[in-house]
């Protein structure tokens, strides 16, 4: 496994998202406190609630003193879709929360994503063809959705009481999920053209001499 360190986390993403390749300071903070909360949260190696049995941004506990931390590729992916539904009006540890939760569908999707060819996914003819009214605009012909699916009572078709589900979909899969109910919210993160984005922007970082950009 290709292993990333945090300057390179920070790197990366900043030039995902616009920003260019040095990152700013109110980004910085953002990702820090991101990964802060993660690492104050509860975690139970084993437990069947993923929410306590992984964390969001790291592969275990913290090492000690003085050791670097690095970073998976799906970690820092999931470090950047952090900061997008921060974005997007989520609290931090309701973000993290999520993404805890959907680490075991999202980190599969995630290594199957990379492995699509990029020249067909993002084949501006194609997706313009593919087009149609009604449809959700998206900019590869393969998206694959997070989807957090917000909802008051008890749904039909479950029994449980949770008023949250958290799904990662692919196109096909995805309106007959948000045709099931009425009265529900959702929001929806595409996740193909994100992935390729960042796997794009780390691949021209490279790692911080020690003591620089460390957690």
């Amino acid at each position: 496994m290709v292993a990333y360190k945090r300057n390179q986390a920070a790197e990366a993403i900043s030039a995902a998202i616009g920003q260019g390749p040095v990152p700013s300071g109110p980004l910085r903070t953002e990702m820090k406190r991101l990964l802060d909360t993660d690492r104050s949260l509860d975690i139970v190696p084993g437990a069947n609630d993923p929410e306590y049995a992984n964390y969001a941004f790291y592969s275990g506990e913290a090492p000690g003193r003085g050791i670097e931390v690095w970073f998976s590729e799906y970690e820092i992916f999931a470090l950047r879709l952090g900061l997008n539904l921060m974005e997007h009006g989520w609290p931090q540890a309701t973000a993290i929360s999520i993404l805890r939760c959907a680490r075991p569908d999202l980190e599969q999707a995630h290594s199957q994503i990379l492995q699509w060819n990029a020249t067909e996914l993002f084949d501006q003819k194609k997706i313009l063809e593919a087009a149609q009214p009604g449809t959700l605009a998206v900019w590869t012909t393969r998206p694959v959705h997070l989807v957090i699916a917000s909802r008051k009572g008890r749904p039909r078709d479950q029994s449980s009481d949770e008023t949250r589900e958290i799904v990662v979909l692919e196109d096909d899969e995805l309106m007959p999920f948000l045709r099931r109910e009425a009265g529900i919210s959702y929001t929806m993160v595409e996740l193909t053209r994100m992935a390729h984005d960042l796997n794009t922007a780390l691949a021209k970082t490279r790692p911080s001499k020690r003591g620089r950009g460390s957690s």
